[in-house]
């Protein structure tokens, strides 16, 4: 059963009920007063009646000494057809309650009759085949006669109102639910369009359009929910991607793992099975050797960088206080008697790192300048202190890299130039690992190269939270 479907009919039941039973207690209230007003009426016609009695009873000759039977008769005769324009039933008893005098049509029994004493007024409510009445009873005390006055007042016209208000509510409750459902459903459609518009906005992202967005149409809470719905679209969205492009970039890296292994490989089987084979003079022997020592020593760099890649992705630094002028006197003694042309160019400080990771990650930058670079061509090495923390450049004024190879070059294998890295036992790995190494520091490199004029590499190693302006000024 649909949401709306459910919405309109419990508030179409809603609505019966209450209309059922605000629409009762109002007839009923209504009759109610009208039958209190009545049994009122009658109260006090039976007390002028019996007013009158007693009046017109002092009023006769006295003959005997007490009131006669036919004199009863004939006062009740005048009562009942005088003094008002409708009629009047009444019925007379003598003191052992036979019946003296009765109106035409008074068919009343005589219950309230037995209950009927000196002290108490009757009355009850009685329906006989001509139309309910307010039957009425009292005790006349006169002319030392003990009698017993009933009356009955006609009060059908209360219950037909009755009869017609509970007719004519029905009608209108019926004409209300029919207008009320029409108007709900109209409502339940409005308030569950955002509904609507969310699952079909489900099903096209289940059958594959992931670019498919509900439209917002209400600030309420399905307005908020279409909102968050779409931003959980985005989240996916943008989740898919980047898993797209993990996956691209690991077949990426298995290709080019796979070619790299490749060429060193055939180099080595190439070589190694003419050196088989034939008989060489001692010059293309030692060529031979040569290119399978130089093949097979890329190959173990190209191993050991593998595994510190692997390592690092799985291990967490111990971070301590370094002096950045101990990692640059490491770095001098390291390229030591290169054939580069090596200036450092640094500040004193405080660095917060895992020395040896740091060092690593110096050397290949220093490693990958020094091959980008003429033999003999200016490297820098920089440090200096800034406000966030100590930061590290390396500068060279090589072949620098295209823009759009930036973005690439920290992936495994990447080469800018394939044969100029190739030749000089590179593997495209340096980077990489450089990468992880400096996202367990909460850093990154961050790369400023144009071709022909030089490429800048560098990172900024942040302060720890606490001690911050100190190591920053400490030297």
């Amino acid at each position: 059963m649909k949401f709306s479907f459910k919405l309109l009919l419990w508030t179409i039941i809603v609505l019966a009920i209450a209309l059922g039973f605000s629409g009762f207690y109002f007839v009923n209230y209504v009759f109610e007063t009208s039958l209190a007003r009545e049994v009122g009426q009658a109260l006090d016609d039976s007390s002028i009646l019996s007013f009158a009695f007693e009046t017109a009873a002092l009023n006769v000759p006295v003959k005997y000494d007490v009131l006669q039977d036919h004199t009863i008769e004939e006062i009740a005769s005048n009562l009942e057809k005088g003094g008002n324009s409708t009629s009047r039933l009444l019925r007379i008893s003598d003191e052992e309650k036979n019946v003296l005098y009765a109106s035409d049509g008074f068919d009343a029994d005589g219950v309230l009759l037995e209950e009927t004493d000196e002290k108490t007024k009757t009355y009850r409510i009685i329906r006989t085949a001509g139309g309910h009445y307010v039957h009425t009873g009292m005790v006349l005390n006169t002319l030392d006669r003990l009698l017993y006055l009933e009356t009955m007042r006609d009060i059908s016209d209360v219950f037909r109102e009755r009869e017609l208000g509970f007719s004519v509510y029905r009608r209108v409750t019926v004409l209300m639910l029919v207008a009320g459902t029409v108007i709900m459903h109209l409502i339940a459609s409005w308030l569950t369009k955002p509904i609507r518009l969310l699952t079909r906005g489900t099903k096209r992202m289940a059958a594959g359009d992931y670019d498919y967005r509900a439209r917002q149409i209400s600030n309420d809470e399905l307005g908020q929910l279409t909102k968050d719905f779409n931003d959980m679209a985005n989240a996916l969205e943008e989740n898919m991607a980047r898993l797209e492009e993990e996956i691209q970039d690991r077949e990426n890296f298995v290709a080019a793992f796979a070619h790299e292994l490749k060429t060193p490989l055939t180099a080595i089987i190439g070589y190694a099975d003419m050196l088989r084979s034939h008989k060489l003079d001692e010059e293309k022997s030692f060529m031979s050797a040569n290119y399978i020592y130089t093949e097979g020593k890329r190959l173990e760099k190209m191993a050991f960088r593998l595994l510190d890649i692997i390592v690092t992705k799985r291990e967490e630094a111990e971070f301590q206080k370094i002096s950045a002028e101990s990692i640059f006197l490491y770095l001098k003694d390291m390229f030591a008697g290169g054939g580069q042309q090596l200036e450092y160019q640094y500040e004193n400080g405080t660095v917060w790192a895992e020395a040896d990771l740091i060092k690593t990650v110096l050397i290949n930058l220093i490693d990958n300048a020094c091959k980008a670079s003429e033999p003999k061509g200016l490297v820098v090495i920089g440090g200096c202190r800034e406000e966030g923390g100590y930061r590290f450049s390396i500068r060279d004024y090589g072949v620098g890299i295209p823009e759009e190879e930036q973005r690439n070059v920290v992936k495994a294998f990447y080469m800018v130039d394939k044969s100029r890295a190739r030749s000089k036992n590179g593997a495209g790995l340096g980077l990489a690992l450089c990468a992880e190494i400096l996202q367990l520091h909460n850093s990154a490199l961050e790369i400023k190269s144009e071709p022909g004029k030089g490429t800048c590499v560098g990172f900024v190693l942040p302060y720890p939270e606490r001690g911050g302006a100190y190591e920053a000024n400490e030297g």
